[in-house]
C-alpha cells in the first residue's frame, strides 16, 4: 500500500535520511525504531506528506504523493492519513466530539454524519460518557483515546503515530498499545508507529530500525 524509496532528506549541511527505502502492506502494524536523532520522526512527516523529500519516491497504492500541488497534497492527507502524537494535541476549547468531528469537517463533511461518525468511534474507545467532556476534564489515556478517534474519523489508508504512549504511565500505555491491535483486527487499520517503547515495538508485525538516517528491512 505505501512504497518509499530511496528517501533522502538534509537540513542546511546535516544530513538526516540516507536513501530509505521502505514498504507497508494494508493492515499491517509496523513500528519505527532507533536511537533519538536517528531520522525516526523526520521519516514519519515525509510518509505523512507534512513534509517532502530531497529526492526518492513516496506512493500511495501507486500514486506518487511527491508530485501533487498543496492543495492537493492538504486534500489527500486529512483523507487519507491520521495522525496520532505523544502530545494528544486536542483543542482545547472543543468537546471531545467536536475535537473527533473536525477532520471530517474539513473533509466537508455534514455536521450531524460527522457527529454520528465520532460518537460511534467514542463508543468504540469506551469514552462514550466523555463525548462531551473537553480535554482539561479528561485523563491522559482518556485524550490520548479520543485523539485515535480523530484521527480514524475520516477511515485514513494508514494512521502514523509518533511516540503515542510517550506521555501516559505503563497501564495506559499498554492500553493504548493494545488498542492498536484491536483496531486493526476489527477495521483492518494499518499502523506505522515511531516509538521508544520495546514492548510495544516487540508486538509489531514488524520492526524497522532506523540508524543515522539508514533502514533495514
Amino acid at each position: 500500500m505505501i512504497a518509499a524509496t530511496n528517501i533522502n532528506k538534509s537540513y542546511g549541511k546535516l544530513r538526516v535520511l540516507r536513501d530509505v527505502t521502505l514498504r507497508v502492506e494494508r493492515g499491517e502494524v509496523v513500528s519505527v525504531v532507533g536511537a533519538s536523532g536517528a531520522g525516526k520522526t523526520t521519516l514519519l512527516q515525509i510518509l505523512g506528506t507534512l513534509d517532502r523529500p530531497d529526492s526518492g519516491s513516496l506512493l500511495y497504492d501507486g500514486v506518487d504523493v511527491t508530485t501533487l500541488r498543496e492543495r492537493e497534497l492538504a486534500a489527500f492527507r486529512n483523507r487519507s492519513i491520521g495522525f496520532v502524537f505523544q502530545a494528544h494535541h486536542l483543542l482545547p476549547e472543543f468537546t471531545a466530539v467536536e475535537n473527533v468531528m473536525l477532520p471530517a469537517l474539513i473533509a466537508g463533511e455534514k455536521s450531524e454524519a460527522a457527529r454520528q461518525r465520532a460518537m460511534s468511534l467514542l463508543e468504540r474507545l469506551n469514552l462514550t460518557g466523555r463525548a462531551s467532556h473537553k480535554p482539561a476534564a479528561l485523563s491522559g489515556g482518556e485524550a490520548q483515546r479520543v485523539a485515535v478517534a480523530r484521527a480514524l474519523v475520516n477511515s485514513p489508508m494508514v494512521v502514523l503515530a509518533d511516540e503515542p504512549s510517550g506521555n501516559l504511565d505503563s497501564q495506559h500505555a499498554r492500553s493504548l498499545h493494545d488498542l492498536f491491535f484491536s483496531l486493526r483486527d476489527e477495521l483492518g487499520q494499518t499502523f506505522i508507529i515511531v516509538t521508544h517503547n520495546e514492548e510495544l515495538a516487540e508486538m509489531a508485525d514488524r520492526k524497522i530500525t532506523i540508524k543515522d538516517g539508514r533502514n533495514d528491512q
